[in-house]
């Protein structure tokens, strides 16, 4: 076994192309949720092209290792944000996407706690900063394209999956869990339609607490059952909203 692997490493090494390949980078869409609103992470390109710009996170792949582990290396070099699940989203490849050279981008995306992920710049991105979803800056390369695909994923996903569930406190009003969903959407609910088919999959359970300190009625507070909310990730649903 060791001296086939030894041979195929040396016959690796020896393998030439006659035809040109493009570069492979990778782009990291991290939404954040904060305070009933939907933000993005962004980072100030420090070298050129598009020098002074906002991008996505993100950047070349290396030749060991795999498309994740770059995601996930760029994004911690250059936004100090890790120990966070990416999901893949879609490959761009448009011939002029990156003056450079000729370049394919893998995409990625995550939903995650504002709170809980400070962002700083690093490598080669002069900052990085959370941006309100409605309040982008000018965009770098294709980068608005990519998250306007990964916005539209994220919404479809809601539908179909009980999704942004751990980003809400332990306790908490159902107004929580509609602005949560308002949030993604980028649009208003229909508040009763939308309370009677979130309590019929059973994952939320009124508790007995109600809302302290607020300046209006006081409403009972929820939280997730969550052994039902994993089986109904597992099983899916058919949520239309």
């Amino acid at each position: 076994m060791r001296i086939f692997n030894a041979m195929k490493d040396s016959n690796r090494k020896k393998v030439s192309y006659s035809y040109e390949r493009p570069a492979l980078t990778v782009d990291c869409v991290v939404f954040g949720y904060q305070e009933g609103a939907l933000q993005l992470l962004l980072i100030r390109r420090k070298l050129p092209p598009f020098q002074g710009a906002w991008a996505l996170p993100g950047g070349y792949v290396r030749m060991h290792e795999t498309l994740e582990e770059a995601a996930k290396r760029e994004l911690l070099e250059e936004t100090s944000v890790k120990n966070l699940y990416l999901e893949q989203l879609y490959t761009f490849g448009a011939l002029d996407r990156d003056p450079r050279e000729r370049t394919v981008t893998v995409s990625y995306y995550a939903l995650i706690k504002r709170d809980d992920h400070d962002a700083l710049g690093g490598t080669d991105a002069e900052e990085a900063r959370w941006f309100d979803i409605q309040q982008l800056p000018e965009l770098a390369f294709d980068h608005d394209r990519i998250i306007a695909t990964a916005l539209k994923r994220l919404q479809g996903k809601i539908t179909y999956e009980p999704i942004g569930f751990e980003l809400l406190p332990e306790k908490f009003p159902f107004s929580a869990l509609e602005s949560l969903y308002m949030a993604i959407l980028q649009r208003d609910l229909d508040r009763r339609n939308f309370r009677k088919k979130m309590l019929s999959f059973g994952i939320i359970k009124q508790l007995k607490e109600k809302q302290q300190n607020v300046p209006h009625k006081r409403g009972f507070l929820y939280s997730f059952d969550w052994k039902k909310y994993e089986q109904l990730q597992k099983r899916g649903m058919h949520f239309e909203l």
